[in-house]
């Protein structure tokens, strides 16, 4: 069984003015994610800014999301790291916290043949009993993981369930799911490709739009297993064009200007990100509002 079927949100961290974790504020957007049909909670990704944290704040906002959302949805943890011992160490603390799962990223700058990343996520998998789910995005790590990498990986290792394809290559993702033969949980990493993924035989998404249109998110993955193609279809398409602002700097830079838009008060981030140019923030607003969330 798949650790959540649907939309589940790769959460923002919301900081104070002086950059540190605004618990209070992460707890509204978590209350506000459930209220809006989330499907699961995926903290300490990209998105929330985990490459910024130290090991001890990125434990204690998986400690907090785990504690707030009380098993009312699954918690995903992010827990990748370049280091094997490091993601060892982050996976075992996110088990003991109650997360319902882990996202581990490919290795990244020190990168690793496709025998290392068998090692590294094998470790990492036997170090601990929740379902893990691979983080495959190239253009972030520099790190290309192929199809029968993963496969081999899901078939193989009980607790490697599945795989976040942020690749963008449909060629090589519908290779996975033809060697997969129904081993691999298959979850969108792209907001813009959803629709695309759930036809080939995807789970859902790990999404960044949920974090400013979690019902919109939700409902493109619900209609779709309800059957409703064409509405599946319809709202991945209208969602295009927020979705485009939502990447047209680097992610989290674009949803946290959103948030903040919303007065949601998700804060500053934290350098080497800088605030959003204000031609692109222009270009946000005016997608927020086009698609009726400002």
């Amino acid at each position: 069984m798949a650790i959540f079927e649907g939309a589940g949100v790769a959460l923002v961290t919301p900081f104070t003015e002086s950059g540190e974790v605004n618990y209070e504020k992460l707890e509204a957007l978590l209350e506000e994610q459930i209220a809006g049909g989330t499907d699961a909670i995926i903290a300490c990704g990209t998105t929330g800014e985990s490459a910024t944290m130290s090991h001890e704040e990125h434990l204690d906002v998986i400690r907090f999301t785990c504690k707030v959302v009380n098993k009312r949805i699954p918690v995903i943890a992010g827990t990748g790291s370049n280091c094997t011992r490091e993601a060892i160490h982050l996976s075992k603390e996110a088990e003991k916290a109650g997360a319902d799962g882990l996202l581990l990223v490919t290795p990244y700058y020190n990168k690793a043949t496709q025998n290392g990343l068998i090692a590294h996520y094998t470790a990492i998998a036997e170090s601990v009993s929740i379902p893990c789910l691979l983080y495959h995005v190239p253009t972030r790590t520099g790190l290309t993981m192929k199809p029968e990498t993963i496969v081999k990986l899901c078939r193989e290792v009980p607790n490697i369930v599945g795989v976040k394809e942020a690749s963008g290559n449909f060629s090589a993702i519908a290779e996975i799911m033809h060697l997969a033969n129904g081993c691999v949980d298959l979850y969108s990493g792209n907001d813009d490709q959803i629709v695309p993924l759930l036809a080939m035989g995807g789970k859902g998404v790990i999404s960044v739009l949920s974090n400013v249109a979690p019902r919109q998110t939700h409902e493109i993955c619900e209609n779709f297993f309800k059957g409703d193609i064409e509405k599946s279809r319809q709202m991945q398409l209208d969602a295009l064009p927020l979705i485009n602002a939502l990447f047209c700097e680097v992610n989290p830079i674009p949803v946290k200007a959103a948030l903040n838009l919303m007065g949601k008060e998700a804060g500053p981030l934290r350098l080497p990100l800088t605030e959003m140019e204000p031609q692109n923030q222009e270009r946000l607003k005016k997608a927020m509002q086009e698609y009726g969330i400002l």
